[in-house]
């Protein structure tokens, strides 16, 4: 009777309408570990870079002016987050304040940049001899690096707001131009050719068939158009940039201040990634089709 049961056992396991259990396979990985392996992935190059920094900094080869110990890079990070010993943050104004006015003229810049940009890369991807003309220009800006003309934007437009939005905009409309002439350019042929063959005109091919096929590689221009006028948002804070973290970062290599200089490097790169991931994460809900067409 006993082995009986014993024999039957799997069978009524495994009947139909019996969930057998699920069991791991033997050696697997348990799911929470692999969660967690993925999380903790990016911040192992971030450890090993404070610990190789901190070598560095003990080891003495370099003076602390060249190479501080990340714990003094951290004192001055929260100095500049606080109001310590009657001095509030750096030059009057806390990080977050810096940061803010910073991300005020790069959206301001980005802004004015892109939409210029992505209105003459649409002309130029569907007018020939448009692209023909516009594109040495383009061609010729962005090759341009932006302090070869920051100090003829101050000229023109004084030191306050206007010549730093201006060279933003300068910085990020090349790309966006070029990305998106590019996308139109790319659009697949044979949507093209079905639009016009079931009587589509010339407006409504670009408005239902171009422009949503070039959306993909509009936004990756897009993203480098932010990333260019980022990167140069210490040549536009150069003059009369405080509050700005380009203009913290300037002041404070005029005195040797390097733990604020870094400061200043970490908001920016940190902001940066914050940036870019919320535009990936926009153009994901924006774009969905991506490549399926």
């Amino acid at each position: 009777m006993t082995e009986t049961l014993a024999r039957g056992a799997p069978a009524a396991a495994t009947r139909p309408g019996t969930a057998a259990p699920r069991e791991a396979p033997a050696g697997a990985t348990p799911r929470w570990l692999r969660r967690g392996g993925r999380a903790t992935v990016p911040l192992l190059p971030v450890l090993v870079f404070l610990g190789l920094w901190q070598l560095a900094a003990v080891s003495g080869l370099w003076n602390e002016i060249f190479v501080p110990y990340p714990a003094t890079v951290w004192r001055a990070a929260v100095d500049a987050s606080t109001t310590h010993d009657g001095v509030r943050g750096y030059q009057g104004h806390l990080l977050w304040e810096h940061l803010y006015m910073t991300l005020r003229r790069v959206t301001a810049g980005v802004v004015i940049g892109v939409a210029v940009g992505v209105a003459l890369g649409l002309a130029m991807g569907t007018v020939g001899w448009l692209r023909r003309i516009l594109e040495p220009w383009l061609t010729f800006l962005r090759a341009l690096p932006p302090l070869a003309y920051l100090f003829l934007l101050v000229i023109w437009l004084g030191i306050d707001e206007a010549p730093k939005i201006a060279l933003l905009a300068l910085a990020a409309l090349p790309a966006a131009a070029v990305a998106t002439t590019a996308a139109v350019l790319a659009a697949p042929v044979g949507l093209i050719e079905a639009a016009r063959a079931l009587g589509a005109t010339r407006a409504q091919v670009i408005r239902d068939v171009v422009v949503p096929s070039a959306l993909p590689e509009t936004f990756t221009g897009v993203r480098l158009a932010v990333g260019i006028a980022y990167s140069s948002v210490v040549a536009a804070e150069l003059f009369n940039g405080l509050p700005g973290i380009g203009g913290m970062v300037k002041d404070a290599s005029n005195y040797n201040n390097t733990p604020v200089v870094l400061v200043g490097i970490v908001a920016i790169g940190l902001s940066g990634l914050v940036i870019d991931a919320l535009l990936r994460a926009a153009e994901r809900r924006a774009v969905p089709w991506r490549g399926n067409l």
